[in-house]
């Protein structure tokens, strides 16, 4: 994975909203986050299978960032 692409997916999890990320369970918050990365740039078939296991193997850090932004809106 590039360094453009974590930064696009980083960006994408902060533009999230926060229920979104806390509420979905994780194969559907992985499709949603993969849906949404794919409205901003076409992956061929390695990048999909590669993105798909990042997003999955960071579930617990993004509920953990999102649940720490819901405790600052508050």
């Amino acid at each position: 994975m590039t360094p453009v692409m974590l930064r696009q997916l980083w960006l994408s999890i902060e533009a999230t909203q926060t229920n979104v990320l806390l509420t979905l369970d994780d194969p559907s918050l992985v499709q949603w986050l993969m849906k949404q990365f794919k409205q901003e740039r076409a992956l061929n078939r390695d990048e999909v299978h590669i993105l798909s296991d990042y997003i999955s193997s960071k579930i617990l850090l993004i509920r953990d960032l999102a649940h720490q932004r819901l405790i600052t809106e508050s």
